[in-house]
């Protein structure tokens, strides 16, 4: 089982809705964000005047599914926020609507540093896929010595487990652990206690079969699973642009004569979610997924668990 973590989160103006702080126990990075509303107290913070890392982020109008998302680095950061603030024709962005930068507690972040890291982070989200990225090109910066080079993927790492929990999801990935007992593919899978079984829908009238299994609270169709070759639901739909993202990020794509099929395992956020790609159109995840062991539908297996905890769950004195 995963070991746990603790992230200690402060709300600067005791609202959830203003400047929020998060820091990792044993890291040295510090994290603050907020809304674009609250810019004039974000920069007239310490942590702006410190070199490090930061996100803008925004609607993409044109896809209600994904994020916009620029990714900077300056050692000024206070400073380069400000420009950003401009109108677009005085070289400003104006999509953004929130902000969160990344800076070290112990101030030992360097402009050499922040470019590496800069880079990393913008190859992360473009490899996963999960935003629409404004930067250009990624550069690629060298020179850096070996030991930084460490610190770097490790603060990395940091970055992606905090942002999540800040709301921003553009950093994780979509494809499965390598392992922790989950399935390769198609095939069966060992038994583990971080995996679920796994689970099975069929289209008997379109010749569909596709194949899932939950992992750390997310639902991932395997790769090799078929679905439907178009989005027959109601349009237009979140999951209809969701379903037309995948095909064009070649997630799903043509397998012969009929069914689309998927290329990777892909996650999603609910196997209702999974469940919708598979079909072309909206569906109950928690009824259409069933236990390839036992034909236990997904939301019969979860009330399984939960009365077994229940009956196993210590009497309080």
């Amino acid at each position: 089982m995963s070991q746990g973590r603790s992230i200690r989160l402060f709300l600067v103006d005791g609202s959830p809705h203003g400047l929020l702080t998060a820091e990792i126990m044993n890291w040295t990075g510090h994290v603050l964000t907020g809304p674009r509303g609250k810019l004039s107290e974000l920069v007239q913070r310490p942590e702006c005047g410190r070199t490090g890392v930061y996100f803008l982020v925004g609607p993409d109008a044109e896809n209600s599914v994904r994020p916009q998302v620029y990714i900077g680095e300056s050692d000024d950061v206070g400073k380069r926020l400000k420009q950003h603030n401009r109108t677009e024709d005085q070289g400003g962005k104006d999509f953004w609507e929130k902000v969160c930068l990344i800076t070290s507690k112990d101030q030992n972040l360097t402009k050499a540093h922040v470019k590496v890291l800069e880079s990393l982070l913008i190859q992360q989200a473009q490899r996963v896929g999960r935003c629409t990225l404004i930067n250009g090109t990624r550069h690629d910066y060298i020179g850096l010595p070996e030991a930084d080079q460490a610190d770097m993927a490790f603060f990395l790492e940091q970055i992606r487990t905090v942002l999540p929990v800040l709301g921003f999801e553009f950093l994780r990935d979509s494809s499965r652990p390598p392992s922790r007992g989950v399935a390769t593919s198609l095939k069966p899978a060992p038994t583990s206690d971080d995996a679920s079984p796994r689970f099975r829908m069929v289209l008997s009238k379109s010749g569909i079969t596709a194949y899932g299994q939950e992992m750390d609270g997310e639902f991932f169709v395997l790769e090799g699973s078929q679905a439907r070759e178009a989005w027959v639901g109601p349009t237009p739909h979140g999951y209809q642009r969701l379903f037309e993202q995948l095909v064009e990020e070649g997630v799903l794509v043509p397998d012969g004569n009929g069914p689309m099929r998927f290329s990777r395992d892909y996650a999603f956020s609910s196997p209702s979610a999974a469940a919708a790609m598979v079909v072309g159109r909206t569906a109950n995840g928690r009824k259409e997924w069933q236990r390839e062991d036992t034909s236990q539908s997904y939301g019969e297996w979860q009330e399984q668990l939960v009365a077994e905890a229940a009956e196993v769950t210590p009497e309080e004195p």
